[in-house]
């Protein structure tokens, strides 16, 4: 890395400049700074009459290039842009100043970012950790949480079958809560609720087609559209008695029925198998 050098200031105000910078570095001190230069290793800045450094691998955006000279022209792309840094080395024998603003940004993120998350904000995030319940994800030094409810519109019985681990991410912001450091997130509010419109997509009396997605014991669930699950009561699943609904459907089944209700505001879809099994010739075109 280049080292830093002393500005044309003389003796005396030079050296309470480097008193004044290693002050600065020991109290944590954040400045913002002018780009004045740069070259392959970083920015060159000017902090109270001495050159600065800042380099490459300490920038929160390094540069991408391997080859030296596209190197610094993407440096060089800063010249004349203000940066937030932080200083991480002082040496005055060998005039070294050394600035940082990833540290910058990790000392300031936990706040700054719980300060500006706002709801219905989208940001970019890493999954950190799956658990039966939902998914972290870091937020650049805040860790928000995706409820297993809001992974998707459909049903999610495992997280892990929708995120994994080091995957980066897009989420909505629920809510957040700066005194408990928390942070609701949602990965489904992010796509259009299949619920909206869907009296005018299913009428009472249609026939559709279904996969059987979970069977209860008060009857079967089963999947119309991505988002969209509708119910069988064990009433409606066939005539006669049966022990249980597993006796007539199991999970992965594909089965015709007929819509009998539907409640976009509840989300709920009320459906049969059995009036469909003897529906043909009063089958209602979608």
């Amino acid at each position: 890395d280049k080292q830093a050098k002393p500005g044309n200031s003389d003796g005396p105000i030079r050296e309470h400049g480097w008193q004044a910078a290693q002050r600065a570095m020991d109290e944590g001190e954040s400045f913002t700074l002018s780009v004045c230069g740069a070259n392959r290793g970083g920015l060159l800045v000017n902090w109270n009459g001495l050159q600065g450094f800042v380099p490459a691998s300490h920038l929160t955006e390094m540069p991408s290039g391997n080859n030296p000279r596209e190197r610094v022209e993407e440096l060089a792309r800063h010249l004349g842009e203000s940066i937030t840094v932080r200083l991480i080395e002082v040496d005055p024998k060998q005039s070294r100043l050394v600035f940082s603003e990833r540290a910058t940004a990790a000392a300031m993120a936990p706040a700054a970012i719980l300060n500006s998350l706002r709801p219905n904000d989208v940001r970019q995030g890493v999954v950190t950790n799956l658990t039966s319940f939902g998914a972290f994800v870091d937020l650049g030094g805040v860790e928000g949480l995706i409820h297993i409810s809001e992974l998707s519109w459909d049903r999610v019985r495992d997280p892990g079958d929708v995120l994994e681990p080091g995957q980066s991410v897009e989420v909505s912001v629920l809510g957040v809560n700066p005194e408990e450091g928390r942070v609701a997130l949602s990965l489904k509010r992010l796509r259009p609720n299949p619920w909206r419109g869907v009296d005018s997509r299913y009428q009472v009396g249609q026939l559709l087609d279904g996969t059987v997605t979970n069977v209860v014991s008060f009857g079967a669930f089963v999947r119309i559209e991505e988002g969209v699950e509708g119910l069988i009561h064990s009433s409606e699943l066939a005539e006669g008695s049966f022990f249980h609904p597993r006796n007539v459907v199991r999970e992965g089944d594909v089965v015709r029925v007929r819509v009998l209700n539907v409640d976009p505001a509840k989300q709920r879809l009320g459906l049969s198998l059995r009036q469909a099994h003897d529906a043909k010739h009063h089958e209602v075109k979608g």
